[in-house]
């Protein structure tokens, strides 16, 4: 039997609280309000507070916050490190690099910010409150609620069950949210954005590509990456037409956010994404700039970051 629900009733109901949902809702409660009717917002995050789910360093562009905020975001306390002052592309190859002449476009970022994603998350967040908006951290949406082909809202994901999905004592049902509009904003491969594309055939002729994004937040010696410089690298450890590369991004306080994204439509089923990135970190190039520094933030798994790092002769937590 289905368990009975909590109902809540809203108009638009916003799936994942990370920059786009936060955004999303944040201007919807602004819109609303100048009309003279103002809106009833939620957003559901998976995460026990918003941000938490997010380690990335980032670059980020203003123009999105300069729209949001009617250029004030700075007036009003955006969270950022450092504005982009220098940016390089190298090749790896095995033990050396190659710098690229010129900054392809796609990675140019001249006039953006460097950010620790997480806390300009958390400013959202707090902004987005500030409008009314009911932001509920620790409630992930377990499905969609369908009346026919139309999106109602969604159901929170029940708690207290056991590894076979049986109520155990503390069992509590989770709330249904039904919305006039529902908006998500889940990520790249969203639970339930999977199964409304399934199910409403939306996938279109152009299948999407994903990478794996392994990410660690450093602190380093002072002079190996100034607040503001930004790092790709293309090449080793990928091999052959395997694609992806590396980043290093300077924040401030002598801390760097590095990463390593391989594309996963790699054909080698002994390719570990997780000992790549332990190898790419083995380079003399980023060696260098890591070398006497501490990892602050993993976000490898424990289990497989210490494999790869005892393998590489790294030591993963403390100085390399």
């Amino acid at each position: 039997m289905s368990p009975e629900r909590e109902r809540i009733d809203a108009d638009v109901l916003v799936v994942g609280a990370g920059p786009a949902g936060l955004a999303c809702a944040y201007r919807l409660a602004r819109l609303s309000k100048s009309a003279g009717a103002p809106a009833e917002i939620v957003v559901v995050e998976k995460g026990g507070s918003a941000g938490q789910h997010i380690l990335s360093g980032a670059v980020m562009d203003p123009r999105g916050m300069d729209g949001l905020f009617e250029g004030r975001w700075r007036e009003l306390g955006c969270p950022v490190e450092a504005k982009v002052e220098r940016e390089t592309v190298y090749y790896l190859t095995a033990r050396r690099k190659f710098r690229f002449p010129v900054v392809p476009p796609t990675l140019r970022n001249e006039g953006c910010w460097v950010v620790t994603l997480s806390r300009v998350v958390e400013w959202l967040r707090d902004q987005a409150q500030a409008e009314g908006v009911n932001v509920f951290e620790g409630f992930p949406a377990d499905a969609p609620i369908l009346e026919g082909d139309r999106v109602a809202g969604a159901t929170i994901a029940d708690r207290g069950l056991d590894r076979e999905g049986r109520p155990k004592p503390g069992f509590t049902a989770g709330a249904e949210i039904r919305a006039k509009v529902t908006v998500l904003a889940e990520g790249s491969r969203g639970s339930i954005t999977k199964v409304l594309v399934k199910r409403l055939g939306l996938a279109g002729p152009n299948p999407q590509t994903y990478g794996l994004g392994l990410k660690e937040v450093w602190e380093v010696p002072p002079g190996r990456i100034a607040p503001g410089g930004v790092i790709h690298t293309a090449g080793s450890p990928l091999r052959g037409s395997h694609d992806g590369g590396g980043w290093v991004y300077g924040l401030a306080g002598g801390r760097v956010s590095i990463g390593f994204v391989p594309a996963l439509d790699y054909r080698d089923p002994r390719f570990d994404p997780h000992l790549s990135m332990q190898r790419w970190k083995t380079h003399p190039f980023v060696r260098n700039l890591l070398s006497g520094g501490k990892l602050l933030q993993p976000s490898l798994r424990a289990d497989r970051a210490q494999r790869g790092c005892d393998a590489l002769d790294l030591v993963g937590p403390h100085p390399l």
